[in-house]
């Protein structure tokens, strides 16, 4: 399973943005599909994810304000962030679980948040 990430960029606090993960390959395989984000000097962490049964998780930190969606027909999983504060500044990752137990990751993408 290969992923590219886009969408991040500079946003200002309050605003939207939204990042787009674009899967190719053996995408059947995958059941879990996630959002993470890594600050400088912080770990990774979930933000969301999205099963195969549409059903979604989010961290606390982001509830009310991130929507994680699939697209099917464009193997793509989105991240909509509303709403934007300077905290959500950071590195965003896609991810994809697949059923052998293997998580793949895309490349990452930047989202700096101006106050």
């Amino acid at each position: 399973v290969q992923l590219q990430a886009s969408g991040g960029g500079l946003v200002q606090a309050g605003g939207s943005l939204r990042l787009s993960c674009a899967a190719s390959g053996r995408i059947i395989s995958v059941y879990l599909w996630g959002w993470y984000r890594q600050a400088p000097g912080k770990q990774r962490e979930l933000v969301a994810s999205i099963n195969n049964g549409s059903i979604t998780n989010y961290a606390d930190f982001v509830k009310s304000r991130f929507t994680i969606s699939r697209d099917n027909v464009e193997n793509t999983v989105y991240l909509q962030m509303d709403i934007v504060k300077p905290e959500d500044a950071a590195v965003y990752y896609c991810s994809a679980t697949d059923g052998f137990g293997r998580t793949h990751w895309g490349q990452g993408t930047l989202v700096t948040v101006s106050s």
